[in-house]
């Protein structure tokens, strides 16, 4: 196949505007996939990605279509995510295209990962073709979007394409504009081989398969290759294309996108990002690779058996591998004994790893609630960065906390204006512009501390604008807060994985209702259970979890008094025993209630 007859582009769009449903529209218009073969959201492989109707990884296909110039064109198409905590899986995805189809739906407009996207793209130099999907919506204002897209791109909206992609309106008319309009790879021929690895997979067999799209030269199976960061060297298991299986084939060219099966068996050496290039005499240039991802929210995740922390390592390995914007280390509690800190972009980030850790690797695992990253200013001089509550230093050594603080736009009706106000300003956000997009659509900038939307916000934010809101936001700075962290203590015992970071003026509230919840939450032992919270030394709340009694005065039917009264003396020294050597379970709800204080 000729390099001019290659085209790689991608689909980017908001959640649910429709780019899974217009990809399989594609695999059918180019008879990629067998109409019996077929099904929805074909490339959306996993079933939290079906049954949650979101698609969480980018995917890669290859496919062949006739054009009606009479050349055969071989397309490589990635469809994206569109959620905001997977912007980093879109950001790797455009470093392997040309073009990128950006999906509006025509009932809901420009939202926020929509712009979002679009700066990604701009910012790679890529071809973006505006589309305007779901014009036989009956709330379908194909127009008016696409006058909003002109404003924003400055392609005329009579060039725009509009399309049902459920029902195939307009599909090919699209794609042959993609022939048109996105240019062909571009490769230097004095260059070896050089391929980026922009995602990748762990198989027992093959080892290590990086997903690569190939810049220079080209390759086949007897290539010895190494990768150029990590220096890994290796002979391919196999190599093969998208179809949209992994399909062996003889040799990789370039301006292809395709796998490299590498068997290496430990995931490290293998990084999202790398250049592959030959073994001998290869290139000593590195292709431009992606920044390293910064995690916004961090969790603890444990084990619920400790024998069970070797596999959950290798887990979280095999996860990283598949999803390069996760990061971990080995963190200890008093409570819950070895496990991982681990960084996520945002909460529903966290919640997919928990389920794939649950699902995929077969893991009982239990996670704290979620915190942010702290600087603390320390009296010796030193900062430091906490990502975990248990790991701040005691408030006398300390000079100040900053928080992060987070840059937010929400984009919603004007009729909810207020209502959104209101939920910013209760949550300590500052109001900063106000953008009109149109006669009905506004912009609200906002600066807020991560902390609090981390949890609830984007929830609340769904309610309070029934569902017409979107939000996108990016980091700003740091600001010194009058924050304390509230201890939890469980039978006189401090338990670290319920301590929390907040503001003093929230601190009293919170505390309240956290030892409500706890008192509700923790099962009753054969002795009095004493829940407390403190800031400080300063006990701000405390419940008792009642005992569960037991009647020693069954058998006493009559008699003396004082032989009862013998009998209860007994079973307080008992009790008196037990509370000294018992230990009380805390169970996960008790962790997770940490996620419902506000409500």
């Amino acid at each position: 196949m000729e390099i001019d007859q290659i085209r790689n582009f991608c689909i980017i769009a908001h959640v649910d505007h429709g780019k899974s449903t217009l990809a399989d529209r594609l695999l059918e218009l180019t008879n990629t996939v067998a109409a019996r073969e077929m099904q929805e959201q074909l490339l959306d492989s996993m079933a939290l990605e079906r049954e949650r109707g979101v698609t969480i990884k980018a995917s890669a296909v290859r496919m062949l279509y006739d054009a009606d110039d009479g050349n055969q064109y071989t397309i490589n198409l990635i469809d994206t995510p569109g959620h905001v905590d997977f912007t980093y899986e879109v950001s790797r995805a455009l470093q392997a295209c040309e073009g990128a189809i950006l999906v509006v739906d025509a009932s809901q407009g420009i939202e926020a990962q929509t712009l979002s996207n679009v700066y990604l793209a701009l910012e790679q130099d890529l071809e973006i073709i505006p589309v305007i999907n779901k014009i036989d919506l009956p709330a379908a204002q194909p127009g008016d979007v696409a006058g909003d897209v002109e404003e924003l791109l400055g392609t005329p909206a009579q060039e725009m394409c509009r399309i049902s992609a459920k029902n195939g309106i307009g599909v090919r008319d699209l794609l042959e504009k993609v022939l048109v309009e996105v240019p062909p790879p571009s490769t230097d021929a004095e260059q070896p081989f050089r391929a980026l690895v922009f995602d990748s997979h762990y198989d027992a067999y093959k080892g290590v398969i990086a997903y690569v799209r190939v810049v220079d030269g080209a390759i086949d199976r007897r290539h010895m290759l190494k990768l150029v960061a990590t220096g890994a060297r290796f002979e391919p298991v196999e190599i093969g294309v998208f179809d949209p299986i992994m399909r062996a084939v003889d040799d990789l060219r370039a301006g292809e996108v395709g796998y490299i099966a590498t068997g290496l068996k430990t995931v490290r050496e293998c990084r999202v990002g790398d250049t592959v290039t030959l073994a001998n005499k290869g290139s000593q240039v590195a292709l431009p690779g992606y920044e390293m991802v910064k995690p916004m929210v961090f969790a603890g995740i444990y084990p619920t058996n400790n024998e069970d922390y070797a596999d959950l390592r290798d887990a979280l390995d095999k996860l990283q591998l598949n999803d390069a914007s996760l990061a971990f280390q080995p963190e200890t509690s008093q409570a819950l004994n070895f496990g991982f800190r681990a960084g996520f972009l945002g909460l529903f980030h966290m919640e997919i790893i928990q389920e794939r850790l649950e699902r995929e690797y077969d893991l009982d695992i239990l996670a704290t609630a979620p915190s942010v990253e702290y600087r603390v200013l320390q009296k010796n001089g030193e900062t430091a960065l906490i990502d975990s509550p248990a790991l701040l230093p005691d408030e006398n050594a300390i000079v100040e906390i900053q928080e992060p603080w987070m840059k937010i736009q929400i984009y919603a009706p004007q009729t909810y204006i207020g209502a959104v106000m209101d939920l910013v300003i209760n949550k300590r956000g500052l109001y900063e512009t106000t953008e009109y997009l149109d006669a009905s659509r506004i912009i609200l900038h906002f600066s807020i501390p991560l902390s609090e939307i981390i949890i609830d916000f984007y929830d609340k934010l769904k309610s309070v604008t029934q569902g017409y809101a979107s939000l996108d936001y990016q980091f700003h700075e740091y600001r010194a807060g009058d924050l304390v962290k509230i201890d939890v203590l469980v039978n006189g015992e401090p338990v670290d994985a319920l301590a929390m970071i907040c503001h003093r003026d929230d601190a009293y509230h919170r505390g309240q209702r956290l030892i409500t919840r706890l008192k509700k939450l923790i099962p009753r032992q054969m002795f009095t259970v004493p829940v407390q919270a403190a800031v400080g030394k300063r006990v701000i709340s405390r419940a008792n979890v009642k005992a569960l009694r037991k009647d020693v005065l069954a058998k006493c039917y009559g008699g003396d008094v004082t032989r009862k009264k013998k009998l209860l003396e007994k079973q307080k020294k008992g009790k008196k025993r037990m509370k000294m050597i018992g230990s009380v379970e805390v169970p996960q709800e008790a962790f997770m209630a940490l996620l419902s204080l506000d409500e």
